[in-house]
């Protein structure tokens, strides 16, 4: 493995959307909602350590999720996991990632990477990570990851290629980013999947240190600035005060908005290994496993039956679950929430709004 290559994965958010299985105090990237025995933040740490070292792989997390990460990556390296004392979106948590790897070693290329995505194909995603990473290790860009759209979503970001200029990565084409776009509307979305230059936005970036230095710089200067201050204070007592203190003070802004959006060094390196974010139990379904009727099972102890399109998900071990005559339906049980209502995004949404404020904090 090469010594100067490196994973940052960001853990720290709340997984709202995964209500009520995913809470504040657990978030979605801490469990198995897949079923599969490992949470999230398992799986893309033992994908990731097959081709970089667990000594170089980093998590940014919430001071509130610590014990949650040492508890499920036991062997990790304590100074491996940088606590953010407040949530201030993406840049500010790879800025801090950042500045203090530049403290441990200013030649590394990095991966950044969230903690919940679904990856299918890992051979594929892997050989995209190394092929990625040997080129931006020479070279002063700032690559994305494009997942070539199999649909017209509207629920993920896009990414628009200039496929007037190429260069070449692993023997595939990457392009020059002509532009970002936020969620479309479903006619937006099917012009940009029918027009063939645009890609889904993964979120994953690769990059050196003194690249993405440079542009923080460049384009935030607040941002870089303060966290510059902590040269001879990261790795040492003094580093959460100063962290603590800096995070007060930051702005909250993403590293696409922050960066990535201004920057003329972005390429977007197209991929197709089977991707999800998996922000909703909706797209869960899209995803997971399926029996013979399209329903997604998760439980120990459930009864369906004449059941179809449906997501029947049980948390408790000891309590019998027993779901008839529904269809495109959700059915999760935790052990103080029982929700019941259609598959679909809107209608879950719908449930959150209409709950009353004081009654939905009592079950975060």
């Amino acid at each position: 493995m090469n010594k100067n290559n490196y994973c940052i994965i960001m853990a720290g958010g709340i997984g709202s959307r995964f209500w009520p299985v995913s809470r504040n105090s657990k978030p979605k990237q801490f469990l198995d909602i897949l079923g599969v025995g490992k949470s999230f933040l398992q799986q893309t740490f033992e994908r990731f350590s097959q081709i970089i070292d667990k000594d170089n792989i980093i998590i940014v997390t919430s001071s509130h999720y610590k014990q949650l990460v040492f508890d499920q990556l036991p062997d990790i390296n304590p100074d491996n996991v940088l606590l953010e004392p407040y949530r201030r979106n993406t840049a500010p948590c790879i800025a801090y990632a950042t500045y203090k790897l530049l403290e441990k070693n200013p030649a590394a290329t990095v991966v950044v990477a969230p903690s919940d995505h679904l990856i299918m194909n890992d051979k594929l995603f892997l050989e995209t990570i190394e092929n990625a990473l040997e080129y931006a290790s020479g070279h002063n860009v700032l690559l994305t990851l494009g997942i070539n759209p199999t649909r017209p979503e509207t629920a993920y970001g896009y990414i628009q290629a200039n496929k007037s200029e190429m260069v070449d990565i692993g023997n595939r084409p990457a392009y020059p980013v002509k532009t970002f776009t936020e969620k479309p509307n479903t006619e937006l979305a099917d012009v940009f999947v029918k027009s063939g230059e645009f890609l889904w936005n993964s979120g994953i970036f690769i990059w050196n240190l003194q690249t993405i230095k440079s542009e923080m710089e460049l384009h935030q200067k607040g941002i870089s600035s303060m966290f510059g201050k902590g040269k001879g204070i990261y790795f040492t007592p003094e580093e959460p005060a100063f962290v603590k203190a800096v995070y007060e003070d930051c702005t909250s802004i993403s590293i696409d908005y922050g960066i990535m959006e201004k920057t003329e060094k972005a390429l977007v390196y197209p991929a197709s290994f089977g991707w999800s974010d998996l922000g909703t139990w909706d797209a869960l379904y899209s995803e997971a496993e399926r029996d013979n009727n399209d329903n997604h099972i998760v439980g120990e102890e459930t009864m369906v039956s004449d059941v179809n399109e449906s997501i029947v998900v049980s948390q408790e071990k000891e309590k019998l679950i027993v779901v008839k005559g529904l269809q495109n339906f959700m059915v999760v049980n935790t052990d103080d929430v029982l929700l019941i209502c259609p598959r679909e995004e809107a209608a879950f949404k719908s449930i959150l709004s209409d709950l009353p404020l004081n009654e939905f904090m009592k079950f975060q």
